[in-house]
């Protein structure tokens, strides 16, 4: 017996995990985080605090609207790691 019923066809088919979509917290800590590998790569030098953070911001908002586009998960940025992910997309993107 056969059946159209659209639950048929889901039936037994692996629900995709959720686009990653962070909280207000975890979104600042994507950024301190990345400011800080950005004031790393520029060997800490002073007075440059608030130029790495709104780079960060600015990289970790493109970085997840692309993941967001692309139905990249936190498990795949997970799999990676934010640092691995950040020297990827920022290889990618020149400082400002």
């Amino acid at each position: 017996m056969t059946s159209d019923s659209a639950s048929d066809l889901t039936v037994g088919t692996p629900a995709m995990p959720p686009v990653f979509a962070p909280t207000t917290a975890e979104r600042h800590q994507m950024i301190a985080v990345a400011a800080y590998f950005l004031a790393e790569r520029r060997h800490f030098a002073p007075g440059n605090a608030d130029t790495d953070w709104i780079n960060a911001e600015q990289q970790i908002d493109q970085m997840l609207a692309v993941m967001r586009e692309s139905g990249r998960t936190q498990h795949d940025l997970e799999q990676v790691g934010l640092r691995n992910a950040l020297l990827l997309w920022t290889n990618c993107i020149p400082l400002a």
